[in-house]
């Protein structure tokens, strides 16, 4: 049977019924200050909650949800990958996305200016937060195939019939799984290996040409012959350099350099939201990329979606680095030289402090010994350290371990000393 027709008396039904609940209601929060509270209105320190809720807000804080879940935590002396949850933010990152999740703005104008802002740091004509390198990767192939013409954002990845070009340049040496991320704009990577098969490989579909910075060795045509040909054939240029700051100075080297497009991650070394990337480049490419993200729709970035926190977190992460990323440096080693220190007179072992050449440029401390005199394989190590409390992942070798720093909080430093001297010792 259907319900009956609803009348004016229905009505007054319903709003009788709904206060005499509310009044219940209230008569029960008398005894509950924290939903009082909620229902006052918000503070005058712009938070919803008031002051008199900061108490159980504290308590709430103080939760340890990984202990809760039974999540296994860890000291991180291996490096900033993502299935290991990247990098950890610093307390300046932490307070730009806390104070700013408390207000809304309009997130167009939020790219706009700190877009500009992080062009200027970085010598860009324009730049835009993006959800990840990954993430920048793709905008900046979506931005070069449509230009500014939003159909055509709106066709990609389903380019046949378009009128847009279909074809990316990738060095062989440079094939690494995030070519991924051009091939999601429905392009054709086309592979090169030589200066006479990359100018063959131009023609009237060619897009762009890309370059995969921490691959450079790997390739035989350098950055300014890449450049030179891209430039001569009027094509657009773009490089990844997801995890190859520092050196500081590569903030801006590319784009120094020539390159239309600069992919470049958030997390890493410089430590902003794990989840965070920075597009930058050429002004009229940054704009055509920013046709196919968020919060347009319907478009091939919709997903790749960056709130305002992320953006503001990035930016502060970026200005720190280039302020005090010296002065990090030399702390780096300092924590290098403690762990190298507690373990260099065990009989056997030696240790070298090296620094990669390209990309996750940091200081970074390799262990080894002679098996004959500790019988242990470096994996032997890795793994009692990691199934110890509190767990600690680094690399290992043969007869060696590997480990970096600068992921580290302050003073674990000593507790990767302890142990790792504490097992070499036992052996």
């Amino acid at each position: 049977m259907s319900d009956p027709p609803r009348g004016r008396s229905d009505i007054f039904f319903n709003i009788n019924t709904y206060n005499m609940k509310r009044r219940d209601l209230l008569k029960g929060l008398t005894v509950l200050p924290l939903a009082g509270g909620i229902l006052s209105g918000q503070s005058a320190s712009g938070s919803i909650l008031p002051s008199g809720a900061s108490t159980a807000v504290a308590t709430a804080a103080k939760r340890d949800l990984f202990k809760e879940l039974g999540v296994r935590t860890f000291i991180n002396a291996r490096a900033t990958l993502t299935f290991m949850t990247g990098s950890l933010m610093q307390d300046e990152v932490l307070d730009a996305i806390k104070n700013s999740s408390r207000r809304y703005c309009m997130l167009d104008e939020l790219q706009d200016k700190v877009g500009a802002k992080i062009a200027e740091l970085c010598h860009a004509e324009a730049a835009t937060v993006t959800s990840g390198a990954f993430s920048a990767i793709m905008l900046g192939t979506a931005g070069v195939l449509s230009g500014m013409d939003a159909k055509k954002a709106a066709m990609i990845p389903h380019l046949e019939g378009s009128g847009m070009k279909t074809e990316v340049i990738l060095q062989k040496g440079h094939n690494i799984g995030y070519y991924q991320a051009m091939k999601n704009c429905g392009v054709t990577m086309v592979w090169v290996e030589t200066r006479e098969e990359l100018e063959r490989a131009i023609n009237d579909k060619t897009a762009m040409m890309a370059f995969m910075n921490c691959n450079t060795n790997s390739g035989q045509i350098k950055h300014q012959e890449w450049l030179e040909v891209a430039k001569r054939r009027n094509i657009p240029t773009l490089i990844d350099i997801a995890a190859d700051v520092p050196p500081i100075e590569n903030f801006w080297k590319f784009n120094d350099m020539g390159f239309d497009l600069v992919c470049l991650s958030g997390g890493k070394a410089i430590r902003g939201p794990q989840s965070s990337g920075v597009l930058m480049g050429k002004k009229d490419l940054i704009a055509a990329a920013r046709l196919s993200a968020s919060p347009r729709g319907s478009t091939i970035g919709r997903g790749h979606k960056v709130n305002k926190e992320e953006i503001l977190g990035l930016y502060v992460a970026i200005e720190k680095f280039i302020r005090t990323g010296d002065e990090e440096w030399k702390y780096w080693l300092k924590q290098i030289a403690h762990i190298e220190n507690a373990v260099k007179n065990i009989k056997s072992v030696k240790t070298r402090v090296f620094i990669p050449e390209i990309a996750n440029s940091t200081p970074n401390l390799e262990i080894s010994w002679d098996p004959a005199v500790l019988p242990l394989t470096g994996k032997q190590v890795q793994e009692r350290l990691s199934q110890g409390e509190p767990g600690i992942e680094l690399n290992s070798g043969k007869n060696n371990i590997s480990l970096v720093t600068f992921i580290m909080v302050p003073g674990e430093e000593k507790i990767v000393a302890a142990r790792i001297k504490q097992e070499l010792s036992k052996a």
